[in-house]
């Protein structure tokens, strides 16, 4: 039912004005990226699901988990150290929060090893595919691993007896080690206790067993923590192994780069980089069983307090599960393969250029191909009227057919100019290594604004037609990454309208060169327009409910932090306007708060593809203005990174983003809404029949 603005708007009479910084109103933005965590993890419960990709929920959770204390935790450490006493918008200290995080992980991790060894497990036994734990192997199975053992792992294994000499070793951040319990003397006399083994990242942390050669199921599994366990003593000559016990690391795996003292970003990236495997110990997970004593010993070793130790029940890293996704050639237990679409634009004309002059293009990955934008550089690389091509490049991956497109295009002599952003986290290697071959193959690469780490999507292409210079642009919300393009949704547009054109060329001057900030004509852009653009769009809904007239905002993104748009937005909704709101993951806005956020709906959407699309729609009096962006609401997008910002300008473009909205507010099958208290609660379909909106686009273009 439409909102109705006179029916919901508070009585401002009745009620005292509401602080709208007031930390009642806030949720704190790490419990809230754990509690989208926790939503991921759902999906493993889902029977509705193949059994292989409830699998991959787990381990996925597990990793975003990972990265959670690589990255969140270990700022919030950090921060500690520097000033415990700085408060977050919802009022809590950093090490309120860090008490918080701790109990709301403990609980996720908890629930992970119960999802695995309740529910995942029995129902993949049950279709026979069997983790073996060592009580379980039969007497060929036992003579195959042992013979395993002596020949593929014994030879690389290196444990470590702790003694003067031998001091505790470094170990690296999440890999697979073992405390060893010893007694006895070896050859040396020596015996200190205890030994530490680290398995070599190369080492497959899980081992498929032969049917033929172990009278095996075809699909049975062992760990190799399991196999080193079980033959560890031929590691001790003479010696007697008490008790072998896996343990793991995680680290600080951010890292800071001074930008006031550096001469050579690329060194002083790669100098960084050395170090992220030994940053600050954060989180420490150990063998459920382990002694008292010897869990005492690694959490004085590492520093770490007990808030920050995991007691795992089975592998300490269930992310390296997923490996047997691929191993596993079930087809009814993956989700159905798909075949992307291509639009009619480009179908019918393989003349990239040609199709974008009669019309601006959109792409809505990955239900359409990704192959176009590809197809477009490769197009511009090898056509003799193009004259330069320039792009941003985040992550777009070691063998990315983009980067071989425009070392085509450089080597063929055109000037190609390249932006990429060195510090992407977990991707500066690869972008180094991309880095050096485009600048070999004569491109011009620079690394973006010192201090702003460059996070716009673009692409554009100049080409020389009748006499006359035109651009072609390529504006979109997700990477230039063709593998993640099948697993994200993200908006793509091409286009060769004059005034957008020459925006974005005015984006990549400021990028390359020096100069003052350029007035736009179309695009907005952080760190300079891109907040004040979007706040006076929110300001304008308000005066126009103010009026008694209908007003409207819908918002898709991954998070929402930023406090000046929430107090917009709040406001907004104290005005009457209606505010729906698709928000992946973080979300520091409370909905439905009386006299604030009544008129606010947040929904969640966690499915087959990782909701990855930004747009900002307004209703703008009738004649909606749909934005699609690079940008999420939060500090760092708005004021600590380049972005764009690009207005959808083809009517039939715009009707086609709004019923896309329509139909992620309409799912409710994979939505989750946003509580006023923080919590998430899945939507009820009660007697309507479901509506999953990934899997309607989905028969909507791949049939």
């Amino acid at each position: 039912m439409p909102y109705n603005r006179r029916q919901t708007a508070p009585s401002r009479t009745a009620m005292q004005p509401i602080e709208l910084n007031s930390p009642e109103l806030y949720i704190n933005r790490e419990l809230s990226l754990l509690e989208f965590n926790a939503r991921v993890l759902a999906q493993a419960l889902d029977d509705s699901l193949p059994l292989l990709e409830r699998l991959n929920y787990l381990c996925i959770s597990c990793s975003n988990l990972d990265e959670f204390y690589e990255v969140r935790v270990a700022s919030l450490l950090q921060m500690a150290e520097m000033d415990a006493n700085v408060i977050s918008p919802d009022g809590l200290t950093i090490n309120e929060q860090l008490d918080r995080l701790s109990v709301k992980a403990h609980d996720l991790v908890a629930e992970q090893y119960r999802v695995l060894n309740e529910v995942l497990i029995p129902r993949l036994e049950a279709d026979h595919i069997r983790f073996l734990r060592r009580d379980r192997w039969s007497a060929s199975q036992k003579a195959w691993l042992e013979k395993y053992f002596n020949e593929e792992l014994l030879p690389i294994l290196t444990p470590v007896g702790l003694d003067s000499a031998h001091p505790f070793p470094r170990i690296l951040n999440k890999s697979l080690n073992f405390i060893i319990s010893l007694t006895g003397k070896d050859a040396f006399g020596r015996n200190s206790g205890r030994a530490v083994l680290q398995a070599p990242r190369a080492l497959p942390r899980i081992v498929q067993l032969p049917p033929a050669d172990t009278d095996s199921g075809p699909h049975d599994f062992v760990f190799l923590s399991s196999i080193i366990h079980a033959f560890v003593n031929d590691l001790f000559n003479g010696m007697t192994v008490k008790g072998c016990y896996q343990f793991r690391v995680t680290r600080n795996s951010d890292f800071f780069v001074d930008d006031d003292a550096i001469d050579d970003l690329m060194l002083a990236v790669e100098g960084e980089l050395a170090m992220r495997n030994y940053g600050d110990e954060v989180r420490l997970e150990i063998d459920a069983n382990c002694p008292e004593e010897t869990v005492n010993f690694l959490m004085a070793r590492f520093d770490l307090t007990a808030d920050r130790l995991f007691l795992a029940n089975g592998p300490v890293n269930l992310s390296r599960i997923q490996a047997i996704y691929s191993l596993i050639e079930r087809p009814e237990m993956k989700f159905p393969p798909f075949k992307p679409s291509v639009p009619s634009a480009f179908g019918r004309n393989k003349d990239f250029f040609a199709s974008i002059r009669k019309q601006d293009v959109l792409l809505h990955h990955p239900y359409e191909s990704f192959t176009p934008v590809v197809d477009f550089i490769k197009q511009a690389a090898a056509d003799p009227d193009v004259l330069a091509i320039k792009q941003t490049l985040y992550r777009t991956g070691v063998d990315s057919p983009i980067v071989a497109a425009l070392i085509k295009g450089a080597r063929a002599g055109k000037e190609v100019t390249v932006v990429i952003e060195l510090r992407a986290r977990f991707d500066e290697k690869d972008n180094i290594g991309l880095a050096a071959k485009l600048q070999e193959a004569g491109a011009h690469v620079v690394y973006g604004v010192v201090g702003y780490k460059t996070h716009a999507k673009m692409c554009m292409v100049l080409r020389k037609e009748n006499n006359t210079l035109r651009n072609y642009v390529h504006l979109g919300t997700g990477n230039y990454h063709p593998k993640t393009a099948r697993l994200y949704t993200d908006y793509g547009l091409f286009t060769c309208d004059k005034e957008l054109a020459e925006d974005v060329r005015r984006v990549f001057m400021q990028l390359t060169s020096l100069g003052k900030v350029s007035k736009l004509n179309k695009l907005l852009q952080s760190p300079f327009t891109l907040h004040p653009g979007l706040m006076k769009m929110i300001e304008k809904e308000i005066e126009q409910a103010k009026k008694g007239k209908s007003a409207k905002i819908i918002i898709k993104v991954n998070a929402v932090v930023e406090e000046q748009a929430i107090r917009a937005l709040y406001r907004a909704s104290q005005a009457g306007v209606e505010i729906k709101m698709i928000v992946r993951g973080m979300c520091c806005l409370k909905p439905g708060v009386p006299g604030v956020s009544e008129n606010i709906e947040v929904r969640s959407i966690v499915g087959r593809f990782l909701e990855h699309t930004r747009i900002y729609a307004f209703y703008n009096g009738g004649d909606w203005a749909v934005y699609a962006s690079s940008a999420d609401l939060m500090n760092r997008n708005m004021f600590r990174r380049v972005e764009v910002c690009f207005p959808i300008g083809d009517r039939k473009n715009i009707d086609r983003i709004l019923a896309d909205l329509e139909g992620y507010l309409s799912d409710n099958a994979q939505a989750w809404l946003l509580q006023s208290d923080g919590q998430y609660k899945r939507a009820a379909h009660g007697e309507q029949s479901t509506y999953q909106v990934q899997t309607e686009l989905l028969k909507a273009f791949c049939g």
